[in-house]
């Protein structure tokens, strides 16, 4: 009798442990891991936790959680897009062209703006995403080319030069991490209560089957990528709501920036796992990271070594975690 007591006990720990291991291994992992680091920077660096000081930050993960919304996406599926920083360029100039124009007036200009930025995005995203399917190339290397491609279209049609301009029409600072909140909340509704996001996690996981199911997988992945040019647009009206100015080369780097916050969010890299509650909890912890070794007095050489410290740890873990939930799957 005691030692069924013992097993059922034995049991009941188990269980207890396996559904801790599953929470960490999912968005309630990466946010526990920001909780931490939150409390660390607030015990340590001066002027952390202030409420400017988190205004700040708000402010300036607004625009990578855009990108990073559309990019997650696109990881999803498998698939990885390099040209978003460039089509940010692009669509900020086009942008910033439209909302100077003396002939309309501010609602005009920033309505038409907006149409154009997320237009021009959306379509060269479904450009990338043709392409890829069209030919069966690695997105990798297509948007590579994409990515050169807005860069030189941004330089043409700014003439080489920034465009400034009266472009904030109101006090929109605060405003635009809820942009960015927006975007994100539209991304989680998408993917986890339609039909397309059941058959964007599918194509990850295995599109063969999706194939074989009678569904088309490249209708799915050219959607994808056509949505992550669709944010990189937004995220181009997010930065000329915020720096006043449009310009070819506003985007640089960006789209590394946006491929971090994505698998620190604890997005597989292969595919057909994650979330983009979990990207916002990933581009928080980037910005956070950076804004804390700032308050600490870290050399700006150190900051890159200890977020792409991040970024390995993140891959690493990533690694770990599909192994450790296959084996939960089988006990």
């Amino acid at each position: 009798m005691s030692g069924n007591i013992e097993n059922k006990t034995e049991a009941k720990e188990s269980s207890v442990w396996d559904k801790l291991i599953r929470i960490s291994m999912k968005e309630a992992g990466v946010a526990i891991a920001l909780v931490l680091i939150l409390i660390f920077f607030s015990a340590t660096a001066p002027y952390f936790a202030t409420s400017e000081n988190f205004l700040k930050i708000f402010v300036q993960i607004a625009i990578n959680t855009v990108l990073a919304s559309g990019m997650t996406f696109v990881i999803l599926v498998g698939g990885i897009d390099l040209s978003v920083g460039s089509l940010l360029a692009l669509c900020t100039v086009i942008g910033a062209t439209i909302m100077v124009d003396p002939r309309l007036s501010p609602w005009q200009a920033i309505v038409l703006a907006s149409l154009a930025s997320m237009g021009t995005g959306a379509v060269l995203g479904a450009v990338n995403g043709w392409v890829c399917e069209k030919w069966k190339l690695p997105s990798f290397i297509v948007t590579l080319g994409m990515l050169n491609v807005a860069s030189g279209l941004a330089r043409v049609v700014s003439d080489n030069s920034t465009i400034t301009g009266n472009l904030i029409f109101w006090d929109i600072l605060p405003s635009i991490f809820l942009i960015a909140i927006v975007v994100v909340l539209i991304g989680w509704f998408v993917l986890r209560y339609t039909v397309f996001g059941r058959f964007v996690f599918a194509v990850g996981t295995n599109e063969e089957a999706v194939r074989l199911s009678g569904h088309e997988p490249k209708k799915i992945k050219i959607a994808v990528f056509t949505i992550s040019g669709l944010t990189a647009g937004i995220a181009a009206m997010v930065y000329l709501l915020r720096l006043n100015v449009g310009s070819p080369v506003a985007g640089i780097g960006y789209e590394l920036n946006a491929i971090a916050a994505v698998i620190i969010g604890g997005t597989s890299l292969s595919g057909g796992k994650g979330s983009i509650v979990g990207t916002l909890v990933g581009a928080c912890i980037l910005q956070v990271l950076s804004t804390g070794l700032q308050l600490l007095g870290a050399d700006d050489n150190i900051k890159p070594i200890v977020i792409g410290a991040v970024i390995v740890l993140a891959v690493i873990l990533d690694s770990y975690r599909g192994r450790l939930m296959r084996m939960l799957e089988t006990r």
